[in-house]
C-alpha cells in the first residue's frame, strides 16, 4: 500500500534558489507543452506527442533542474488530458499561473537517490536538505513532492510503499451522518449516539480575514508593505487549514479505530455549494476531505467503509418502523412519524438508517 508522509523542510538560501528555479521550469515545460499541443491540433487535428527532452536544446536552462521533475510535469499534463476526455465537465487543461498555481515539483526515487539521513533528506540534483521529521516510517520511498506554501514555508511529501499492518478487528458498526449544525452525528450497533460539533474554523476568524484582506487591498502593488500584508493574510489561512486538518484527522482516526464497519452518505459537495447561502459553510466543513481520510484509513486498518447511495433518503425514513415520510426542509430538525408516532431528531434518525445498511 502507498502512504504519504509530509514534513517541513529548512533549505539554505542556495537550495531555496534551486527550488524556485525548479518550480519555474516545471511550470514552463507544462505550459510550453500544452501550448504546442493546442497549436499542433489546430493545424493538423491530431495530438502532438512531445516530451521535455525536446525543449532542452532550445531552452538550455531546463538542464539545470531535475529531469524527473520535468518528466512528472509531462505526466501531469497527460493526466489532465485523460481526465478531460473521460469527463468533459472537468474542463480542458489550463495553463499554470506563476502567482495562482501551487509552487511544487515531484521527483522519483531511482537507485536510492532519495533517502533520509541524520535529519536531512537527499534529493536529486541538490543533495541533502534539512528536514523536521516528526514521525518515522518504514518502507520503500517511491517519490517525493517538494512544495512551497503561500507563507514561504517549504514542505516535502514522501510517497512510501509499505506492507499493510495487521490490525485487531474492532467491535462495532457505525452510521455517520454529516451536517453543518453538527459536523457529524453517529450511531453504533450498541445504540450509542454521539454528536460532534462543527468547529467552523473559517467562520470564527472571518472578521480577522476580512480585515487582513482590506489591509492588503490598500497596499501598493510591488511594494514591501504589500508583501507583508499578503504574508499576514496567508498565515491566517494557513492556521485555519491546519486547525481543520487536525480536527478531521482526530475524528477520522477515532471512528476507524473503534469501528469495523462504517457507513457514510455519499455527498456531492460541488452540487451542494451551488446554494450560495450554504457554500461557505460547506467549504469550511470539508466533508470531501473527511470522506477521503476515512477511506484510506479504513483500508489501512482493515475496516469496511460503505458509501450509501447518493439518493438514499436517510432523513426521510423512520428508523423505528421504516415508513418513508418524504422530503424535509433543512430547518426541520425534529419530526414525528405519522405511521408509528416515533419522534425523531433528524440527524440521529439519519445515522440510524445509515447504520442499518451495515447489517
Amino acid at each position: 500500500m502507498l502512504k504519504a508522509y509530509k514534513f517541513r523542510l529548512y533549505p539554505t538560501e542556495i537550495q531555496e534558489a534551486y527550488f524556485a528555479n525548479c518550480f519555474g521550469c516545471v511550470r514552463f515545460v507544462y505550459n510550453q507543452m500544452l501550448n504546442d499541443k493546442i497549436d499542433h491540433y489546430k493545424e493538423t487535428k491530431q495530438m502532438l506527442k512531445n516530451t521535455p527532452a525536446q525543449y532542452k536544446q532550445e531552452f538550455p536552462f531546463l538542464k539545470e533542474v531535475d529531469s524527473l521533475a520535468l518528466a512528472n510535469a509531462q505526466q501531469n499534463l497527460e493526466k489532465a488530458y485523460k481526465n478531460f476526455f473521460r469527463n468533459k465537465s472537468v474542463g480542458f487543461p489550463k495553463f499554470k499561473s506563476k502567482h495562482k498555481s501551487n509552487a511544487s515539483y515531484t521527483t522519483n526515487n531511482q537507485g536510492g537517490n532519495i533517502r533520509i539521513e541524520d535529519n536531512k533528506i537527499k534529493l536529486p540534483k541538490i543533495g541533502f536538505v534539512k528536514i523536521r521529521q516528526h514521525r518515522y516510517f518504514e518502507g520503500l520511498i517511491k517519490s517525493c513532492t517538494v512544495s512551497m506554501a503561500k507563507t514561504g514555508k517549504y514542505f516535502v511529501s514522501i510517497l512510501v510503499e509499505q506492507e499493510v499492518p495487521e490490525w485487531v478487528p474492532a467491535e462495532h458498526k457505525i452510521g455517520i451522518d454529516l451536517g453543518l449544525s453538527d459536523f457529524a452525528v453517529t450511531t453504533n450497533d450498541a445504540g450509542e449516539t454521539m454528536k460532534y460539533g462543527n468547529p467552523q474554523h473559517l467562520r470564527k476568524t472571518e472578521k480577522q480575514i476580512k480585515k487582513s484582506q482590506r489591509a492588503l487591498s490598500r497596499k501598493k502593488k510591488g511594494g514591501k508593505n504589500r508583501e507583508k500584508a499578503r504574508l499576514a493574510l496567508a498565515k491566517k489561512y494557513e492556521k485555519i487549514a491546519n486547525q481543520r486538518r487536525h480536527f478531521l484527522h482526530q475524528l477520522s482516526n477515532k471512528l476507524t479505530d473503534e469501528n469495523q464497519v462504517l457507513v457514510i452518505e455519499t455527498l456531492s459537495s460541488s452540487n451542494l455549494m451551488k446554494n450560495h447561502r450554504l457554500a461557505k459553510s460547506i467549504a469550511d466543513a470539508s466533508w470531501s476531505e473527511f470522506c477521503r481520510q476515512l477511506a484510506y484509513k479504513a483500508e489501512w486498518k482493515g475496516r469496511t467503509l460503505i458509501k450509501a447511495d447518493r439518493f438514499y433518503p436517510s432523513s426521510q425514513i423512520c428508523s423505528a418502523c421504516g415508513h418513508r415520510d418524504g422530503k424535509k426542509a433543512l430547518h426541520i430538525r425534529e419530526w414525528t412519524c405519522p405511521e408509528c408516532g416515533a419522534i425523531h431528531d433528524r440527524d440521529i434518525n439519519a445515522s440510524r438508517n445509515l447504520l442499518a445498511l451495515a447489517k
